[in-house]
């Protein structure tokens, strides 16, 4: 057989493989993007179990800081950290002493060192957190793995499981496309930059509280961007001035907002 009768099947395969994905776009993994009507097969990974920590929209275990004026609207709990550790919330304690208020909350602050149920309610919801850590960044059969080598401007997500072992940075915004009932997990084995001004945003009627961003590293949010999804972090949490997050900030050592907006 001659080299060119070899380039010439090779060119018939490709030719053919070509035809199939055509035929059958929602196997077609390389544009990251898959039209409507395979939502049904492609619908992404089971959720992911928050826990007790699913009643925070932050949580963190060492401190969580705001220079002013942030508007948080859901629950914050610390702990271990005692309440010194809210810093820039002028907290003023409930008569029970279970909780407390800010002018920058819209919702209840807890720390460990309030009166009982709250530190157990607590110890519960980061074990919970833990939990869930690790069951995001331990999912297997990724869709996707390495996308851009980490820097992921532009890019529509459909549901599915996208991991990298590097940073990733979001220079430009992405799109996440999916239903009320896909679900997103991105596994970042290193930090998570958000470009300033740039967003995550979601189409097709895809909701925040089923994206899941699991993250070794610290996560940046830059100045003015707006992020959708739950964060998972084993480190810091950073949201600059003006950022906004729908969905979960849950991290493991310190969450820090500047003049930021964050809801469920």
């Amino acid at each position: 057989m001659t080299t060119l009768s070899i380039f010439k099947r090779l060119w018939v395969v490709l030719e053919v493989v070509n035809q199939f994905l055509r035929l059958n776009p929602c196997l077609n993994h390389v544009t990251q993007y898959f039209p409507q009507g395979c939502r049904s097969r492609l619908d992404g990974p089971p959720a992911v179990a928050l826990g007790g920590a699913g009643n925070f929209v932050i949580l963190a275990k060492s401190g969580v800081s705001t220079v002013t004026p942030s508007k948080i609207t859901g629950n914050l709990g610390l702990s271990p950290a005692a309440s010194t550790f809210f810093t820039g919330f002028s907290l003023i304690r409930s008569a029970s002493g279970t909780t407390a208020s800010s002018n920058q909350v819209v919702g209840s602050l807890m720390a460990a060192d309030f009166t009982s149920p709250t530190p157990s309610t607590l110890t519960t919801s980061v074990n919970a957190m833990i939990t869930a850590f690790n069951d995001a960044a331990g999912r297997k059969n990724p869709t996707a793995v390495g996308l851009g080598a980490g820097t992921i401007g532009g890019i529509t997500f459909a549901p599915g499981i996208y991991k990298w072992s590097s940073n990733v940075n979001i220079p430009t915004s992405i799109t996440i496309s999916g239903s009320s009932t896909d679900t997103w997990i991105f596994q970042v084995a290193g930090t998570l930059t958000v470009a300033s001004g740039k967003a995550i945003t979601l189409s097709g009627g895809a909701l925040a509280k089923n994206i899941v961003w699991v993250v070794s590293g610290k996560v940046v949010i830059g100045s003015t961007a707006v992020f959708n999804g739950v964060i998972l972090g084993a480190t810091a949490v950073v949201l600059n001035t003006g950022a906004t997050v729908h969905g979960r900030i849950l991290a493991q050592t310190a969450v820090t907002l500047q003049k930021a907006i964050v809801s469920s």
